[in-house]
């Protein structure tokens, strides 16, 4: 594939709408993700947002760009309320696990990337911790200081959001032209909008984490890790920043105020943002309770593939409700695409006329709902051969990632095989409506039942 053959275009939460994507150098797209606060397994609405960006860095690579990602894991800072107080979640979590928090993020961090590695998503060039990062958010804080941005309280160093003109860019993601709250700020703080660069260590209180800075022993605040890391590793303005939609209000207009108020011009020309899960219309979150992981769903014989085809199947802008009904959908469509490699074929050619209908749905800001739709008129097709329809079906992989290159037919469920039995029975006893109930359970769980011209002897087949 040539670079600029398929214009991609994506929806740009700068602006609000769907711009023609062009990268600051040809070929080549740099792209930071908002990586996991590893205090916690991450759940599935988590990982939602990772397989959104991945489908994204995909369709880059399947267009022709090389894509340079970088991902920060933090390991600090994040406070349990975005009020910028509370207990640091990494700190807290230390105490209740009686170890060390280096011990704790290693941990978790160590499990998100076996999260990510089941779910075939794409390792980034670099992980950016932020704790090995502080000298260049003292940096930046400084860089802050000298332009006049800053003020002093008693617990920390704030950004004086009155400062910067046109803060709060990004919108606040639907909620009626309204920030998020962040409970009443405190007496020092000017208004509720500014956010802590550094945080002072409390006196008498001996933090796991804490360095020494120009302004006191502390640990730097949740926001100043992304634009530090991001300025670092990729420059400023690069070209796409990932993150789920509850970054937009707080955290990611924070950091484009703070890295425009220091360096004058872009953080990132586009903003890519994908829409939460939910579970019974409410949020899938680690606060509500209501969250599910990998290995949950493993416990329910749920395999990892699994999830990934209902992710990717829906449009990453839309709110995904995750229930078991849909899980059992995607298990369904997942058993028929994989039939179609039961039998091995070689020299088939990728038909061109699904794959022109394939990109011309990425390219339209992942258009993955439509995309799929253009997999399966593929499968359906009569006039395609097998050879051709994996040959086409293995390039598409490309992008979905389903592993059906890897895939190995297994042998047929046996509940499968007892539904065949009871329609043989059923067709045995000229039962033709009982025949075809089961014929449709059958076709449920991917699989189809074929008779014979020669007499009532069934085998099964994908569909």
């Amino acid at each position: 594939m040539t670079v600029g053959e398929n214009m991609l275009k994506l929806f740009n939460t700068l602006g609000r709408k769907k711009q023609e994507f062009r990268p600051i150098r040809k070929g080549q797209v740099s792209m930071y993700t908002c990586g996991p606060t590893v205090y916690q397994y991450a759940h599935i609405g988590n990982l939602r947002a990772y397989l959104a960006e991945d489908v994204l860095r995909r369709v880059l690579e399947y267009d022709g760009y090389k894509v340079h990602q970088v991902m920060n894991i933090t390991d600090v800072g994040h406070l349990t309320s975005d009020a910028d107080t509370g207990e640091d979640k990494v700190e807290q979590e230390a105490k209740k696990e009686h170890k060390t928090a280096k011990a704790v993020t290693k941990f978790y961090a160590d499990q998100f990337v076996k999260d990510l590695k089941v779910l075939n998503i794409k390792m980034p060039v670099k992980f950016g911790w932020a704790s090995k990062y502080i000298k260049e958010q003292i940096d930046l804080i400084k860089k802050l200081e000298k332009k006049g941005y800053t003020y002093r309280t008693s617990d920390g160093i704030y950004f004086d959001t009155a400062k910067f003109k046109g803060y709060g860019k990004l919108g606040t993601s639907g909620l009626a032209g309204k920030r998020v709250s962040r409970v009443a700020h405190s007496k020092e703080k000017k208004r509720e909008t500014d956010f802590a660069l550094w945080k002072f260590s409390r006196r008498g209180e001996k933090r796991q984490q804490e360095w020494k800075s120009p302004w006191g022993v502390g640990f730097p605040g949740w926001h100043i890790e992304c634009s530090a890391i991001s300025t670092k590793e990729l420059g400023q303005p690069f070209d796409i920043h990932t993150g789920g939609e509850d970054h937009i209000a707080i955290h990611h207009n924070d950091e484009i105020a703070q890295s425009e108020a220091a360096y004058g011009k872009p953080l990132a020309h586009y903003w890519f943002h994908n829409a939460f899960m939910v579970v019974n219309r409410a949020k899938m979150a680690k606060s509500a309770g209501n969250f599910y992981t990998l290995s949950d769903l493993k416990k329910q014989g749920i395999e990892p593939m699994v999830y990934r085809y209902l992710a990717i199947s829906s449009h990453y802008r839309q709110k995904l409700n995750f229930s078991k009904s849909a899980l059992e959908g995607a298990q369904n469509s997942l058993n028929k695409l994989r039939t179609v490699f039961d039998s091995k074929t070689n020299g088939g050619r990728v038909c061109q006329i699904y794959k022109k209908k394939f990109l011309a749905a990425l390219n339209d800001d992942l258009n993955m709902p439509k995309a799929i739709a253009v997999v399966w008129d593929l499968v359906k097709s009569t006039k395609k051969s097998l050879a051709d329809k994996q040959a086409t079906l293995l390039d598409f992989d490309k992008v979905l990632r389903l592993g059906l290159g890897e895939y190995k037919p297994s042998a047929i469920p046996a509940e499968v095989k007892k539904l065949v039995a009871e329609r043989e029975k059923a067709r045995k006893l000229k039962d033709w409506k009982k025949a075809d109930q089961l014929r449709r359970q059958i076709n449920k769980r991917g699989y189809n039942v074929k008779d014979t011209p020669t007499g009532p002897k069934s085998y099964i087949i994908g569909i």
